[in-house]
């Protein structure tokens, strides 16, 4: 057993879980303890990180979908990206943290779309061009 796996397997016996949650140019690192539902994100509380309801309502969803909220204490240190993109990152490492807790979630968060990273990122300004796919404006005289 290797050093990694030993840690990982001393983690899940003291009831302490971890994934890595990815969203646009955002990656979230995720500790879920047993607990009583209280989120702390880069050390600050969740209401005052994610201002927005929306983010905090996409961040927390897996919980909701599993019928698990209150049950664990979330630690996230997330870095790069905008406020959405970090929630949405949150939610994925929420996920897989959840899913390294127990296999059998792994279908319901699959079904919900939470496990699978999405992709979609900023597309590159091309040469030529005002941004990435608008065109300068064209004159006549």
């Amino acid at each position: 057993m290797s050093m990694a796996e030993s840690i990982k397997a001393a983690d899940r016996k003291n009831g302490r879980f971890y994934a890595t949650g990815k969203r646009k140019d955002s990656v979230a690192k995720v500790w879920l303890t047993n607990g009583a539902g209280k989120i702390t994100i880069n050390d600050r509380a969740f209401e005052e990180y994610l201002p927005r309801p929306s983010s905090r309502m996409n961040a927390v969803r897996p919980f909701e979908i599993v019928e698990l909220e209150g049950k664990f204490d979330v630690n996230v240190k997330v870095a790069g990206g905008g406020l959405s993109g970090q929630a949405g990152a949150i939610r994925h490492g929420i996920a897989k943290a959840l899913v390294e807790y127990d296999e059998s979630l792994k279908k319901t968060l699959k079904d919900a779309g939470f496990i699978t990273r999405d992709s979609r990122v900023v597309e590159r300004k091309k040469p030529g061009l005002k941004k990435a796919r608008r065109s300068p404006q064209f004159s006549k005289r």
